[in-house]
């Protein structure tokens, strides 16, 4: 096992690290800006190091400064948490070649699952079910209404190194693949520095569901179930439950042996996270994430396994501790993220928390790193906490969740509680009925 841990991360997940190096009895620091210095995981953690200023990019992008720690505190290990640096595979190679232990995936399945393109052909190589579309990169208009007329339309035009919906346009009809196709690749430069896209058939009401997937260096692979992400808002998650209310006993089996025969053959190492686009019974591969996920502890509580105890024993070199036989899903669980934002024009509200009561009672854990006298930092993702709630069945842990927000207090900044509170009153959310586009197109659209 490690002698020492390196967190670099913030925020709960660097908390959630935190928790688990304790309960393993492995000694910890954590790397922080000049802005958390008074943040929870550092006044818990055994040691903290400043590694630079607010800005990400001088503190928890900054690479030299984030080894220089983990030197100067004698720490072999290093765990990226979620975000920043924890799917970058230069990172990831860079922490191997200083003798350091990264605790995530190997640096080729990193590169090539951040790589759209590169992960769709992976994925067809591994048998995983693709959305019809181009067999790679797409350069040119002509090539791309070339492939419209075999595809069909409507059409997603989307970027290659994407993410968070940024360089994803839709052409209707092939009148609208040229604007489309300009606007995608303008948009994927400005944020990702590379214009590569590609095309995929577009699905009007398909709903956004993931598989866990774990393997350790020993041939051992398992799947632990699926979660459904579809309450989205610009392609980011705010509310996830497990199990899907919308598959079946025979559907989960189905599409958890699929993912995890899938990195078998792809010979994956560690946590990971295979999504789909599911509508009318079928399952179309979207992207892997090779890292642990923010809604994690959703599966943690169906399951009554800790994915990341069990990831820092993988990266050790251990025995996964259980096997597929072994896994047994228990009820039902949501998690609401929390975020310091406007309940109805989502504008970011950082500022000081003087009241802070998490919500508690059976079924009731909270991940979250505010205190009573804590600082909402501008700078940052506004994610403040996860409510993750667990009950005998999904009326159950709707009721559980419903009380739970009734119960949560932090004031005085505006946050999105009062989101939550309006969506557990939702029919479709009661009937499970949602898809990716029903918060947006349905739900805030009567707003």
């Amino acid at each position: 096992m490690f002698n020492k841990i390196l967190i670099a991360n913030r925020g709960d997940v660097a908390l959630r690290v935190l928790r688990a190096c304790k309960e393993m009895g492995i000694p910890n620091v954590i790397v922080h800006s000049t802005a958390d210095a008074d943040s929870m995981p550092v006044r818990l953690a055994d040691e903290s190091v400043c590694i630079g200023p607010p800005a990400s990019a001088g503190s928890y992008l900054n690479i030299p400064s984030i080894l220089a720690a983990a030197g100067i505190t004698g720490a072999d290990a290093v765990h990226p948490g979620v975000g920043f640096l924890s799917e970058n595979a230069d990172f990831a190679e860079i922490v191997k070649a200083h003798g350091l232990t990264f605790i995530g995936p190997e640096t080729r399945h990193i590169r090539s699952m951040g790589d759209k393109v590169e992960a769709k052909i992976a994925a067809a190589n591994a048998g995983l079910p693709l959305v019809p579309g181009s067999p790679g990169a797409v350069h040119t208009i002509e090539d791309a209404e070339e492939l419209g007329k075999t595809i069909g339309y409507p059409l997603l035009v989307k970027a290659a190194s994407g993410g968070g919906g940024r360089g994803m346009k839709v052409a209707k009809t092939a009148a609208d693949l040229a604007e489309a196709f300009s606007s995608a690749r303008s948009e994927a430069n400005a944020a990702f520095g590379d214009d590569t896209v590609y095309l995929e058939r577009y699905l009007s009401q398909p709903r956004h569901i993931e598989v866990q997937v774990i393997a350790d260096q020993h041939g051992n692979v398992v799947h632990l179930g699926e979660r459904e992400c579809s309450v989205q808002r610009r392609h980011q998650k705010l509310f996830e439950e497990a199990p899907s209310p919308a598959l079946s006993a025979t559907q989960r089996a189905k599409i958890g042996r699929i993912a995890a025969e899938a990195i078998h053959k792809m010979g994956y190492l560690g946590v990971g996270t295979i999504e789909f686009l599911y509508e009318d019974g079928e399952f179309f591969f979207i992207e892997m994430n090779t890292r642990l996920q923010v809604e994690h502890p959703i599966t943690e509580a169906i399951t009554g396994i800790d994915l990341v105890r069990e990831q820092i024993r993988i990266a050790a070199g251990e025995v996964m501790s259980f096997s597929q036989e072994d896994v047994n899903f228990n009820g039902h669980a949501i998690e609401c993220r929390i975020n310091a934002e406007h309940p109805e024009t989502f504008v970011p509200t950082p500022g000081k928390v003087t009241a802070f009561h998490a919500a508690g009672g059976p079924g009731i854990r909270v991940e979250s790193c505010l205190y009573s006298g804590y600082s909402v930092p501008p700078y940052y993702d506004s994610l403040i906490a996860k409510l993750v709630v667990h009950g005998d069945d999904r009326a159950h842990c709707l009721a559980r969740l419903k009380r739970a927000l009734e119960e949560f207090i932090v004031e005085p900044i505006p946050t999105t509680l009062a989101l939550h509170a309006r969506l557990v009153e939702a029919d479709a959310i009661i009937e499970g009925s949602y898809n990716i586009r029903w918060l947006e197109e349905k739900f805030l659209a009567r707003d």
